[in-house]
Order: C-alpha cells, then structure tokens, then sequence
C-alpha cells in the first residue's frame, strides 16, 4: 500500500501547474452531476506537520462511484495509516451508498469494518452481523459529500444519520457558522465554515468548503476535550472530469 501512497503523491503534486487552470475547467464541470479530483491534504497537529491524506472521487462505472481516503501520520516512534473506500450510486442527483470499507494499521491494535447497503432488503449489514434498519443513513465519508451539494444550493443547516467508521449509527447536526478567508498550503482561498456537532460526544470538528474549488472540502479540525486532534488543509486540487 505504501507504493500506492507515494505513487499518488507525486502524480498529484506533478498536476499542481494546473491549479491556475481551474476556474476555467471548474466552470466546465459545473455541467457535470458529480465532478471527479484527486485532492492532496498536508495534516498537521498544532501548528507541526505530521503526516498527509489523499482523497479522491471517480466514476467508475456508469452511475457508480467511489470515494476514497488515505492518511498516513506519525510522531516520534507512532504512526497511524487509514484508509476509507465507499463505492456509492449518484442518481437523480442524489447520492446512494453502497458499501463501505474502513482500515487502520500502525501503533495499537488494528481496526477493520466493511458496511454494505442493501437497497433490495432496505438494511446496513455491518461485517457481516445482522442487519439494521436502513432510513437514508450515509456512511462516514459520503455526508460530507451530500452536504457539499447542499452548500452549493445555499443550504445553512443539515442533519444527518451515520454510520461511522466503528459500525456505530450516530446522528449529527452542522450548521454553517459563516466564511473565512484561509492560508492554506494550497494557497489563499475563501472558505465557509462549517461546524459538526456529535451528541453525548467531547470531539469537536470544523470543516470548511471552497465555493472557488465545487465546495471542495479544503480544511476540516478536531479538538478532543479541547485539545487539537488533527488539523488537515488542502495543499493540491485537480479536477479529473
């Protein structure tokens, strides 16, 4: 996996030229339902630099695509690599998960979970144990996905029920909480900042979306208990579509 993730890397960061070209081609695939990226994030914690995530959207097939993330991480003698796949249908419009696949290796235990969305039996079946009640549940990543078409419609408010990456359903709140003008290692962009609200949790994450980028996620933040987890800022963007 490790090639996987270098390989990655400096073919995103040989596309950086690009970034001047992307008003123009954003303007183009505004036409498109779900334009596809390969986005590059530097991850930092407290200012220090830490490690990198990739994420990525691709239509693989007709209305079907899939989403992923990659984070590797370290400090001192820890270090933390996840990965986040979910294959999901873009309809109408609107987005339907299909299934989903979580891993994370480095210090401490490893952790797995694979969710599927069964549409035909109307259930999220999560590692293959017995199935819960699908009522439009959105796996761990693809939330954010929706409410980036919800932005761009002007939407203030959103709620939403997920199943995390633990396989656990939970319900969250966001709210956008104005814009701000960030310094990025991308560069300087305009951000709408959104706050994510867990209930009966200490976590507290902020993420904010670029209208200048498809409301591309560019920053998202988490304190724990009030300290800084992690903090991930967009450093390449390319639109593959």
């Amino acid at each position: 996996m490790e090639t996987k993730y270098q390989a990655r890397v400096m073919r995103l960061i040989s596309k950086r030229w690009l970034s001047g070209l992307l008003f123009i081609v954003g303007s183009v695939a505004q036409a498109s339902a779900l334009p596809s990226f390969d986005a590059e994030y530097t991850a930092f914690r407290y200012g220090k630099k830490l490690g990198y995530a990739l994420l990525s959207v691709e239509n693989i097939e007709n209305n079907t695509y899939r989403m992923e993330y990659h984070s590797k991480v370290s400090l001192f003698f820890l270090s933390d690599k996840r990965t986040e796949i979910s294959d999901f249908a873009f309809i109408d419009n609107k987005i339907v998960p299909k299934n989903y696949r979580y891993s994370r290796t480095g210090t401490g235990s490893n952790k797995s979970t694979k969710i599927v969305f069964d549409s035909d039996k109307a259930e999220i079946v999560v590692d293959d144990k017995q199935g819960i009640a699908w009522h439009d549940q959105f796996d761990n990543q693809l939330y954010r996905l929706d409410m980036q078409q919800k932005l761009a419609q002007g939407q203030k408010e959103f709620s939403y029920s997920v199943v995390n990456y633990r396989g656990q359903e939970r319900d969250y709140n966001l709210k956008v909480m104005g814009t701000e003008q960030l310094t990025l290692p991308y560069g300087m962009l305009e951000g709408i900042k959104v706050e994510i609200v867990r209930h009966n949790s200490t976590r507290e994450t902020f993420a904010w979306f670029s209208p200048q980028l498809n409301y591309q996620l560019v920053r998202l933040q988490q304190f724990k208990d009030d300290k800084e987890q992690g903090d991930i800022q967009l450093k390449t963007f390319v639109l593959t579509q």
